[in-house]
């Protein structure tokens, strides 16, 4: 009998492993896509993107038309708040990582800025990308799924 987590075929039991802020800022740094999560007309709204981590701050880029530019266009202050999910999970093991940010995202409105970050970061779509959307995150968390151990 197959203990309750697991499959047949696939390995022994797997635990989660909880990640500090540091460790999971640097996995999420190693790739370069990830999701973005808003809302649009008071309702969650996901997308697929890819990323560039800099100085900490998760930046994206985005066309005049979206959603999210929209939404960062018309925000106050901090800007709005958004989640970021980005993993490495092998789809046959079910091993790899899993890190979700929260925090404030902002249009990035400095020339010279949005400029930079437009040849630090190359759209994996093809249409003009001409906004950079900036995430500063406020809570990081991440796991690590593991194999256990004996």
């Amino acid at each position: 009998m197959l203990p309750h987590n697991a499959e047949p075929g696939t390995p022994g039991l797997r635990v989660s492993i909880e990640l500090d802020s540091d460790e999971a800022l640097r996995l999420l740094g190693s790739v370069s896509l990830g999701r973005i999560v808003f809302t649009q007309h008071a309702l969650p709204t996901i997308r697929p993107v890819n990323h560039v981590l800099d100085a900490g701050n998760i930046v994206i880029r985005t066309h005049d038309g979206a959603a999210l530019t929209t939404r960062t266009r018309q925000a106050d202050g901090l800007g709005v708040v958004v989640a970021y999910e980005a993993d490495a999970i092998d789809p046959d093991t079910h091993l790899g990582w899993s890190v979700v940010v929260t925090g404030y995202a902002r249009l990035v409105t400095d020339p010279h800025e949005v400029a930079r970050y437009q040849k630090l970061l190359r759209p994996w779509l093809h249409r003009s990308m001409e906004h950079a959307v900036l995430i500063h995150p406020d809570l990081i968390t991440g796991v690590r799924l593991t194999e256990t151990v004996g």
